[in-house]
């Protein structure tokens, strides 16, 4: 008989580095941790799992290799482009990836390193302590691909690093590396590279040790703030899901995959 992770392990490298901590490896590495649709599916509903296991006191969610998350690939932006249920799906998991996650009661710490994109940028930015290594490359990427920024951004992006530097950062689709995210409050810590998984792990040791309850009311209290911000959370997906069906995403996707500047029509706006 498995246990209640067997179905993520095709998304996840799952053990447990210390009694009562369990870790969530990202692993595909080979594309930078990209995220199928069973990957993107995996990393919305295993939070509602971890939530019920009484062994989990504290949850580290990192990358293998050189990334923490590509994102999306592209053979999942093109039927969120081409199908409407797909489309819908879509937007149906990146609204309960974020709720599931501020609603998990376990404490959770993210390790970012590498690039960090789309719905494992999601996951890491809504932990509870999130720390980057110094080379860690965090970047939206939506309005470079011709959809509004949804996933997670409108929800905690204003609140964490300010309404000017979320407008510059989500608007323009510039990166924001470690040291830099750590200066303007989008992460908790920011460590060296070599440092990154010890300092992940000796926080989640201390929430693990910490009294349970405490820390859980803690943060469901706190995490208020983000569920306030559940009506603008709310439309920004659904904008999103909303420049699927135009033409500026088929640009966006075709500069990817053509690996160029995309050239966006001026007057193709509503």
């Amino acid at each position: 008989m498995g246990d209640r992770y067997d179905d993520y392990r095709r998304t996840f490298e799952i053990d447990w580095p210390e009694e009562r901590i369990l870790r969530l490896t990202l692993n595909k590495p080979e594309t930078y941790n990209s995220l199928d649709s069973d990957g993107h599916r995996d990393m919305t509903y295993i939070w509602r799992d971890i939530d019920e296991d009484r062994d989990v006191s504290a949850v580290i969610l990192t990358g293998k290799g050189k990334a923490f998350s590509s994102g999306g690939d592209f053979s999942m932006i093109r039927k969120n482009i081409d199908n409407y249920d797909d489309r819908v799906r879509a937007w149906k998991e990146a609204r309960d990836l974020v709720y599931n996650i501020i609603d998990c009661c376990k404490p959770t710490v993210s390790a970012l390193n590498g690039v960090a994109v789309g719905a494992g940028l999601v996951a890491g930015l809504l932990c509870d302590i999130s720390i980057a290594a110094k080379s860690a490359r965090i970047i939206d990427g939506h309005t470079r691909l011709g959809v509004a920024a949804g996933d997670h951004s409108v929800i905690n992006w204003p609140l964490l690093c300010g309404m000017a530097k979320a407008k510059y950062y989500l608007m323009l689709c510039e990166s924001v590396y470690g040291e830099e995210a750590e200066r303007i409050g989008l992460v908790s810590l920011c460590v060296e590279d070599d440092a990154l998984q010890d300092k992940a792990l000796e926080v989640a040791r201390k929430l693990a040790k910490g009294a349970p309850s405490a820390i859980r009311w803690t943060k469901y209290a706190l995490n208020n703030w983000y569920r306030s911000m559940g009506p603008a959370y709310d439309a920004s997906t659904a904008l999103e899901m909303l420049g699927f069906t135009g033409p500026e995403v088929e640009e966006g996707l075709a500069a990817h995959l053509e690996k160029r500047a995309p050239n966006f029509d001026p007057e193709s706006s509503a």
